[in-house]
């Protein structure tokens, strides 16, 4: 039976400044964003010849930061535990606690990415059709943060599964490493479907369509191996707080890629 290794939520201490494993992912997460898309505005010409400059992909990730991080925290506090930090609003402000919901920072992301459109006078499509592979990845290195920190644990498994783990914060019952599939799921699996996807001619929109249908697919089907999160309507056992949140991206997702194919016919 595997044991999770209880990591310390510590990477490197430096007197009175802690770097957590979480906050080092999350800046891996960024850091292969710009890394991506450099790649992308340099070497494809599809993203050239759409006027994509490295200063722009700069101005972006500005932008997805503010969404991801305002939006992540705002999230987790109106989705997940609201009576939580009702009890404790001081709180709110510590990302550094943990504590930040996708889903929240999606919408903080589009936000965000609303506004650079605004402001460039782009077509807020163009802009997620571009930004949509970039992400998978970055979420890939959120999970990894959460497994490190031993979170968002999964549910209780059959003792035979050769991968299950004991999480000895929990409990001493084997559990799915829910983490690990959500980072293969939502992050390698779907980073692969939207690069290959990406790389011929699309319409306008049915790249954002495929991420939404794509994530919100995996997300609801990993969401079956997790402990499910009260969230705002209470603890079930049958559609859990990250499903209710995902069928609206799947939902969206498919209106987005037929409205997408039926205006390039």
């Amino acid at each position: 039976m595997l044991v999770h290794p209880q990591f310390d939520p510590v990477a490197v201490s430096l007197g009175p400044l802690a770097v957590r494993w979480y906050g080092l992912m999350y800046l891996a997460a960024f850091l292969q964003f710009w890394w991506l898309g450099r790649q992308r505005v340099l070497h494809h010409a599809r993203w050239r010849s759409a006027g994509w400059t490295v200063p722009q992909l700069d101005d972006l990730l500005f932008y997805g930061v503010l969404g991801v991080v305002i939006g992540g925290r705002l999230g987790q506090v109106l989705f997940y535990e609201p009576a939580y930090y009702l009890a404790h609003p001081l709180e709110i402000p510590a990302v550094w606690k943990g504590g930040m919901s996708f889903h929240g920072g999606f919408l903080g992301v589009v936000a965000a990415m609303l506004l650079y459109a605004r402001r460039n006078a782009r077509h807020w499509l163009d802009i997620t059709d571009f930004i949509a592979p970039l992400v998978p990845l970055g979420l890939a290195f959120g999970r990894l943060g959460n497994f490190i920190n031993g979170e968002l644990w999964g549910r209780v498994a059959d003792a035979s599964l050769p991968w299950a783990m004991i999480f000895p914060q929990v409990d001493a019952q084997p559990r799915h490493p829910s983490q690990l599939y959500q980072a293969g799921l939502e992050g390698l699996a779907l980073f692969v479907l939207l690069w290959l996807y990406s790389r011929g001619e699309r319409p306008r929109g049915a790249i954002s369509g495929l991420f939404l249908t794509g994530y919100g697919t995996f997300r609801f089907v990993a969401e079956y191996f997790r402990s499910p999160d009260d969230g705002i309507f209470g603890l079930s056992h049958t559609v859990s707080m990250g499903q209710w949140l995902s069928l609206p991206m799947i939902a969206a997702g498919i209106v987005f890629m037929i409205r997408a194919y039926r205006r390039s016919d």
